[in-house]
């Protein structure tokens, strides 16, 4: 099956991919026969950019969806070939994360984990520790009799009891002080507590704009420049290569005339000179009126012979 995408030709094939995995029974008691083993099936589809001549292929589970072969390869592309590497080249080229300032202003969210519920779990905590401690201590101890055969009051377990009991009353008191407690309270409401801020991104989110834009422009340029160059894999090497030249401007009464110094070689520069023919025939305009002309040449600047 043949498909254009993006201005390229890819085959697609289709086949399956089996996998299995091994789930526990727990009402099972036998040992050997608690695990059992599960088989499921994806879609394997293969790629062929027929373009570079490579090849790849991606997994896709569609269930009971009526999905065809190139709407899950065209899925596939989207995502590799087009998100990812947008950003990366993003990432590389310009300063993606690069933030322009930041102003702080009062956040509109002032609530905070209550201190006083995060105060009573520790002591809650240390209260469960103790009584564990000492209900160990208390199975160790054994019950001691009078001559008549009554229970000793004063005795080491006894003491130890009135001792666990009063920590239980305690742990049970603190427990339900903090379940009476609010998760969250407004931290402008406590004592020398100083509110959040939270910085504001529209600096950030102009700067974001900017290098979107900056992105489209540069696609579209080198969509315009692949007309004029047949090397592909080159094609955006090229197009950085021309717009890192050297070059003058001159400002006339009508026109801003920009000229880039040409390329060395000839098929770069035949390429070079078709870009700037066709940003001059899009008739760009400044805000004052002119008309931006690009162009490649030499130096306006004439040598002056000495005599």
């Amino acid at each position: 099956m043949k498909k254009l995408l993006k201005g390229k030709k890819y085959n697609l094939f289709e086949g399956e991919k089996k996998f299995t995995y091994t789930i526990d029974q727990p009402d099972s008691k036998d040992k050997e026969s608690s695990k059992q083993k599960v088989t499921f099936t994806v879609r394997r589809i293969y790629i062929w950019n027929r373009n570079c001549n490579r090849r790849t292929c991606g997994l896709a589970w569609t269930d009971k969806m009526d999905v065809s072969t190139a709407d899950c390869a065209r899925a596939i592309l989207h995502r590799w070939g087009a998100s990812e590497n947008t950003f990366k080249h993003i990432n590389d080229r310009h300063p993606f994360h690069y933030h322009p300032g930041f102003r702080v202003e009062v956040s509109e969210k002032q609530e905070i984990s209550n201190p006083d519920v995060k105060d009573l779990s520790y002591k809650i905590k240390s209260l469960r520790k103790g009584l564990a401690k000492l209900f160990q201590k208390l199975a160790k101890l054994k019950d001691i009799f009078n001559k008549d055969g009554q229970l000793r009051k004063n005795s080491a377990k006894e003491k130890l009891k009135d001792k666990i009991a009063v920590l239980e009353s305690e742990f049970i008191a603190d427990k339900q002080k903090k379940d009476a407690l609010p998760e969250k309270v407004d931290a402008s409401n406590l004592e020398n507590y100083k509110s959040f801020k939270r910085i504001d991104n529209e600096g950030k989110n102009l700067f974001d704009f900017v290098t979107s834009s900056v992105w489209n422009v540069r696609k579209q340029m080198v969509c315009w420049l692949r007309q004029y160059y047949t090397k592909e894999n080159d094609v955006v090497d090229l197009f950085y290569a021309i717009t890192n030249c050297h070059g003058w401007v001159k400002s006339s009464a009508t026109e801003v005339i920009v000229r880039l110094e040409p390329l060395q070689r000839p098929k770069r520069r035949a390429a070079q000179e078709q870009l700037c023919r066709k940003l001059t025939n899009l008739g760009a305009r400044l805000p004052s009126g002119k008309w931006m002309v690009v162009e490649v040449g030499k130096s306006p600047i004439a040598k002056v012979s000495k005599k």
